[in-house]
């Protein structure tokens, strides 16, 4: 019996001393999991809210579409429903092609409505001049085009509009019912770094 306990005295310490480190370990990786980053490092600073005025032109029609149906709608829909067109519209600060085109907005919308036309518009508005160059915002919401004026939220950003949130107000500019063509006004209002 004196043997033993020695021997079983050896175990538990070698299992003590594993567990122990096996559980500070797995500890261990749970504190560097999720960390406190110094703001500074990011480049974050006071935040502040910009406003946009932009031209979205959705071109559907002509040679050179800019929007084109990637799945068509169910058939006798009044609504397009389930229409998903992928879009690279043009961004222009004034409401003709003609303007300074800044950016290109590029996603899809989809008619998701089957009682009265109503989008699910997911796309980046994607600045090509200026300050903002290379940076973009993320909108993401529902688009009753027949109102007047319609609110997206704006849910994130890339570039100088890290962190973004904030709201876009569309309303419609222009609309050619035989074509389909269309110019929408986005007023965009965002709150970044």
């Amino acid at each position: 019996m004196a043997r033993i306990f020695p021997i079983l005295a050896t175990q538990f310490t070698v299992f003590f001393i594993v567990s122990f480190f096996t559980i500070n370990l797995a500890i261990g990786d749970e504190e560097t999991f999720v960390r406190s980053v110094d703001r500074e490092l990011l480049g974050v600073k006071k935040e502040k809210l910009s406003h946009f005025r932009l031209y979205w032109h959705d071109i559907v029609s002509g040679r050179n579409p800019s929007s084109i149906p990637v799945v068509q709608p169910v058939t006798n829909s009044s609504t397009f429903f389930g229409l998903i067109n992928m879009i690279d519209n043009p961004l222009t600060l004034g409401p003709k092609m003609s303007s300074k085109m800044v950016g290109k907005a590029q996603g899809f919308y989809s008619s998701a409505s089957q009682e009265g036309v109503g989008l699910l518009m997911a796309m980046n508005f994607a600045f090509m001049e200026g300050k903002y160059n290379g940076s973009t915002i993320t909108i993401l919401g529902r688009n009753p085009v027949f109102a007047e004026v319609r609110e997206m939220p704006v849910i994130g950003g890339s570039g100088l509009f890290r962190f973004a949130r904030g709201y876009v107000q569309a309303r419609t500019h222009w609309l050619d019912n035989k074509t389909g063509d269309a110019i929408v006004r986005y007023d965009c209002y965002v709150m970044h770094y």
